[in-house]
């Protein structure tokens, strides 16, 4: 039974974690680009992400309400977030792979 209990901790520890990074990441994306991006605005994924922080902190993974903030992170995570970072530009690397400091790379052409 204690590898059980010990497994059941790390879930919440990295439903913890997972809830937090997704409300960090929201509030620092821009307001405007949920509203062209025709989701919700910020302060309404800012609430729901908050209250799943913080419910994943108070209650155990055995309850229901951890499993619901869960699966609003996951929609966010899996539908909000990638929206919002294609209308600012968040995504991955920028320019190409031959690209310096100071512009491209042309092999002293």
């Amino acid at each position: 039974m204690q590898g059980f209990a010990g497994f059941m901790w790390l879930l919440s520890v990295a439903l913890i974690l997972f809830s937090g990074f997704a409300l960090i990441d929201a509030a620092i994306r821009r307001e405007d680009a949920y509203r062209a991006a025709d989701k919700q605005t910020k302060p309404f994924w800012l609430i729901i992400l908050g209250i799943a922080f913080v419910v994943s902190l108070l209650f155990p993974i055995l309850s229901f309400l951890p499993i619901i903030g869960a699966i609003a992170t996951i929609v966010y995570m899996v539908d909000v977030r990638p929206a919002v970072r294609s209308i600012t530009g968040g995504g991955g690397r920028r320019g190409s792979s031959s690209d310096g400091p100071y512009g491209p790379y042309n092999g002293g052409r």
